[in-house]
C-alpha cells in the first residue's frame, strides 16, 4: 500500500510518516521530522507503566503534566501562565479548536513558499476566506510556522513580532506554531514568544489582537504515536473558550506521564543540541557529493540541488532540480527501507523532497540507496 492511499484526500489532509508500517525492510523513516536520537527512554517507561492504570479515566485537569510542562516552558515565573496553558491531542485538535473560537473572515498564512498545511485545512474546512502568502492585506486570522515546516526558513523575534502587526487586523487573531523552535538551542526561550509577555499584552490591551502559540510536542521528543500538543493562550479566559470546545479526555494517560517525565530529561535536550547540527551538517556534505556526481554525469550545471533550513533543524528541505529525480529518489529509500517526504503530496513541489536528520550508520544506508541517482 502508498502511503498516500492511507489519507481519504477528499477529506484529510495528506501527512508523512505512514510509509514505514508497509515495508518488511523498514530501517529508518527519514520522512518525518521528528528527533534522531529517538524516544527518551525514561518517558517512555512512564508511559509504559501508566497503561496499568488504562481501566481509570485520565485527569480531566490534566494535571500535574500541565504544570510540569509550564514548569518547562517559564521555569521562574510558571504559576503566572500555566492558566493559560492548555494541552490537546497533538497540535493538529488545537489548531482546529482556534481556528473555530476565532472570528470569521479572512485567513493568511505565513510568508513562505508553503508550510504545514494543517492550518489551511481548518481554515478551507471553517469556510474563511484565503488569502495568498505574498498578499499585504491584514488578515483577521494569521497564522505563521516558525521555523517553518518544510522549508526550514526563520523569524527571529524582532522580525516575528514585526511581521505578526503588520499582518493582523485589529481585533483579529494570530496562531503561532513554534513546533520546531525549542530545536534552536539552551536559549531557544529567548528568542520564543515564551519570552514576549508585555509584546503580546500590549497587542491585546490596545488592538484587541490575540495571539495563540502552538507547539506539537511529538517530535522534539519523538512521540508521534503519542499525540502530545500545547497551546498558550492570550488569557486564561480565552483558555477557558477552548476547554469548551475541546473534547473532554483528548490527552490519554499513558501521554501525560510521557510529558510529566520527559520535560525533566535535561541530558536528552542537550544531546539533541549538540548533536542534531552536526549529523545536519554531515548529511548535507554526503548529499552534495551525491549532487556533483548527477552534475558531472549530465554535464549540467542545472543539476546543484539546493539545501534548505537553519543549521539547527531536525530535518532538509532539498531542491534536486528535476521531477525525474526526487521521482527515482523516493523510489530507492522506499526500497532500502529508508522513506524519505515527498514534496508533491500536500507541497505541490515536484521537484523537491525533504529528508530527517539521522544517525550517522541509517544515513549511510540512504547514500547507498541513492549512489547511483540521476544515473540510469
Amino acid at each position: 500500500m502508498e502511503s498516500e492511499e492511507v489519507w481519504d484526500t477528499k477529506v484529510q489532509q495528506f501527512h508523512g510518516g505512514q510509509d514505514w508500517k508497509y515495508l518488511e525492510n523498514f530501517v529508518e523513516d527519514f520522512s518525518v521530522t521528528t528527533n534522531a536520537l529517538g524516544t527518551p527512554k525514561d518517558a517512555l517507561e512512564a508511559a509504559k507503566e501508566a497503561i496499568y492504570t488504562c481501566h481509570h479515566y485520565p485527569p480531566g485537569n490534566q494535571e500535574p503534566a500541565k504544570t510540569s510542562l509550564a514548569k518547562f516552558l517559564w521555569s521562574d515565573d510558571y504559576s503566572s501562565h500555566k492558566d493559560r496553558l492548555l494541552l490537546g491531542n497533538g497540535a493538529s485538535e488545537l489548531i482546529d479548536l482556534v481556528t473555530r473560537s476565532a472570528p470569521f473572515g479572512t485567513w493568511k498564512p505565513g510568508p513562505w513558499d508553503t508550510q504545514y498545511k494543517e492550518y489551511h485545512r481548518s481554515a478551507e474546512t471553517n469556510g474563511r476566506t484565503i488569502l495568498q502568502p505574498q498578499d499585504t492585506t491584514p488578515a483577521n486570522l494569521l497564522c505563521i510556522v516558525n521555523p517553518c515546516n518544510p522549508t526550514g526558513d526563520y523569524k527571529n523575534i524582532n522580525d516575528l513580532k514585526y511581521w505578526i502587526d503588520k499582518n493582523v487586523e485589529d481585533g483579529g487573531f494570530v496562531i503561532v506554531d513554534e513546533s520546531m523552535q525549542p530545536w534552536l538551542s539552551s536559549d531557544f526561550r529567548t528568542d520564543s514568544l515564551l519570552s514576549q509577555h508585555e509584546f503580546l499584552y500590549l497587542l491585546y490591551e490596545t488592538r484587541r489582537v490575540s495571539v495563540y502559540v502552538i507547539h506539537s510536542w511529538t517530535k522534539i521528543w519523538s512521540c508521534t504515536g503519542l499525540r502530545l500538543g500545547s497551546v498558550i493562550c492570550p488569557t486564561s479566559a480565552h483558555c477557558d473558550v477552548l476547554k469548551k470546545l475541546q473534547v473532554p479526555w483528548s490527552v490519554n494517560s499513558p501521554a501525560l506521564a510521557f510529558l510529566n517525565a520527559v520535560v525533566k530529561d535535561t541530558e536528552y535536550m542537550e544531546k539533541t543540541w549538540e548533536l542534531t547540527p552536526k549529523w545536519r551538517s554531515e548529511l548535507i556534505e554526503r548529499l552534495r557529493v551525491l549532487s556533483e556526481a548527477i552534475i558531472k554525469a549530465k554535464d549540467d550545471e542545472g543539476y546543484e540541488w539546493e539545501f534548505h533550513g537553519k543549521s539547527f533543524l531536525s530535518y532538509i528541505w532539498i531542491n534536486m532540480k528535476s521531477k525525474e529525480i526526487v521521482e527515482e529518489a523516493i523510489g530507492k529509500a522506499k526500497a532500502a527501507g529508508v522513506p524519505v517526504r515527498s514534496g508533491v503530496p500536500g507541497y505541490d513541489r515536484p521537484t523537491y523532497l525533504r529528508v530527517a536528520v539521522r544517525e550517522p550508520s541509517k544515513v549511510d544506508i540512504l547514500i547507498k540507496a541513492w549512489s547511483k541517482l540521476g544515473r540510469r
